[in-house]
């Protein structure tokens, strides 16, 4: 069996990872984006409302479609939750959260607000179960996640319930897991610890969250560029961290003098970003022609 998250083994070929949002959650909805050209479909529950029943519903629809042409079971569905990073607490009191999206059968989770390392092992903490080991010896609490959801997702994965429970582990701190753990380092409260946060065992990839980063500097239009040098080092900073942490970076860029084209090049060439939206087929095709992409869509 090869690997279940398109977005890794894009990651472990070193080719960017182009993104889209989903914007309806329903079986119908699944079925319709199952052929997608995106690698990765985001979902918003962070300012959405929180719906993991229409989540399983649209991974429903997007297996029922399946496989994509590149072979795997869906697309990698990620999530952000209704909750922050912010403190241990947080994260702990809402550790159902991340069950209840990962036993919808999605690919990982972009936790938002990370404003500190024990906050973000707690994180890691939710996405694991007990048995797991790899990183605690690092400072990773042991798994909260328990037995009993592992049936659904095993077969929008393809698999069977006691090899998803192998598998449904975070990249690349557990070499076979499939689980891709982002963080949103946005505000400055974030930055002064940054190299650390983005270094936790199992946190594999993340982004600046222009917008909000802005506003705690006081600023509530400063989501675009061009930014100024407050901004720019703020952004720096954090891609710098994920950069020593082996993490991938992820961006976005609207600029009217830009063609969408020249915008995800641009994201991907000049800024340094991994993994980046993407608007359209047409875009994608070119983008991975650029970059010598074999991977089927």
């Amino acid at each position: 069996m090869g690997r279940v998250n398109k977005v890794i083994e894009l990651l472990e070929h070193g080719q960017p990872v182009l993104s889209t949002g989903a914007h309806e959650l329903t079986y119908e909805a699944g079925l319709d984006m199952a052929q997608t050209w995106a690698d990765m479909i985001q979902v918003e529950f962070e300012h959405h409302a929180f719906d993991p029943v229409g989540l399983y519903k649209f991974m429903q629809g997007l297996h029922a479609g399946g496989p994509t042409p590149s072979g795997h079971p869906t697309p990698a569905v990620i999530s952000t939750l209704p909750s922050n990073c912010i403190s241990p607490e947080e994260v702990r009191y809402n550790a159902w959260q991340s069950r209840h999206v990962l036993s919808a059968g999605i690919h990982g989770i972009l936790h938002t607000h990370a404003r500190s390392v024990e906050a973000v092992k707690w994180f890691v903490a939710t996405t694991r179960f007990p048995f797991q080991t790899i990183g605690i010896d690092k400072g990773i609490p042991e798994g909260l996640r328990g037995g009993g959801g592992q049936s659904r997702p095993a077969a929008i994965w393809n698999t069977d319930p006691n090899n998803y429970l192998k598998i449904a582990d975070p990249w690349p701190l557990n070499p076979d897991g499939e689980l891709l753990l982002g963080l949103k380092i946005e505000d400055r409260h974030c930055l002064p610890d940054a190299d650390n946060i983005a270094g936790v065992p199992g946190i594999s990839w993340g982004e600046w969250g222009p917008g909000d980063m802005a506003m705690s500097f006081g600023d509530s239009e400063g989501h675009d560029p061009p930014y100024p040098k407050h901004m720019d080092e703020a952004r720096n900073k954090v891609q710098s961290a994920l950069e020593k942490a082996g993490g991938a970076f992820y961006c976005s860029w609207r600029d009217e003098s830009m063609t969408e084209e020249q915008i995800v090049l641009h994201l991907i060439e000049n800024i340094g970003s991994k993994i980046v939206p993407c608007p359209n087929a047409e875009v994608a095709d070119s983008v991975r022609k650029r970059f010598g992409r074999t991977m089927p869509w």
